[in-house]
């Protein structure tokens, strides 16, 4: 990884207790491989802010995702509130696409289960692009850290 590279990324996400809390067990492991998955492979950056790597802290305020950036030397370069709302179509879609592609796998033909996994697919798409979107200005990431990013602020609405 280039020097650069690796400025240009989140070494680490947490979520705030306070306000997201604890979920069950089903939850906190879903949080878990959204995480690790984002800090695994990323690109990320705050723009006017090039000290990274980053660190994001998530919280809800205000029913909204705040999005709390430090640099690796702990200073805040960032906070940002991202509205939720522009995001509850495609999650609540998501979720029963989610829901019809687990059943389908029980006893459905290999090209039903497919055909299900394509429109979850392109749901998680649509919800990617929409994340890029919204923060755009504020934060870049590329389309996979978004994806990643999308499956994390899905993981905090699943209700297992």
């Amino acid at each position: 990884m280039t020097q650069e590279a690796n400025t240009r990324r989140l070494v680490s996400v947490t979520l705030d207790d306070s306000s997201i809390g604890r979920g069950n067990p089903d939850q906190e492991h879903e949080r878990a491989i959204a995480i690790y998955d984002i800090v695994e492979a990323n690109t990320f950056e705050v723009p006017g802010h090039p000290h990274g790597p980053y660190s994001l802290h998530l919280a809800i305020v205000d029913k909204k995702l705040a999005f709390e950036v430090r640099a690796a030397d702990g200073a805040g370069c960032m906070t940002h509130y991202l509205s939720l709302t522009p995001f509850r179509r495609v999650i609540k879609d998501y979720q029963l696409v989610c829901d019809s592609y687990y059943k389908a796998i029980r006893s459905a033909s290999p090209a039903q289960i497919e055909a299900i996994d394509m429109g979850r697919r392109g749901l998680h798409n649509e919800a990617s692009e929409l994340l890029v979107q919204r923060l755009e200005g504020k934060v870049s990431i590329d389309f996979d850290t978004a994806r990643r990013l999308f499956t994390l602020i899905y993981a905090l609405h699943w209700k297992g």
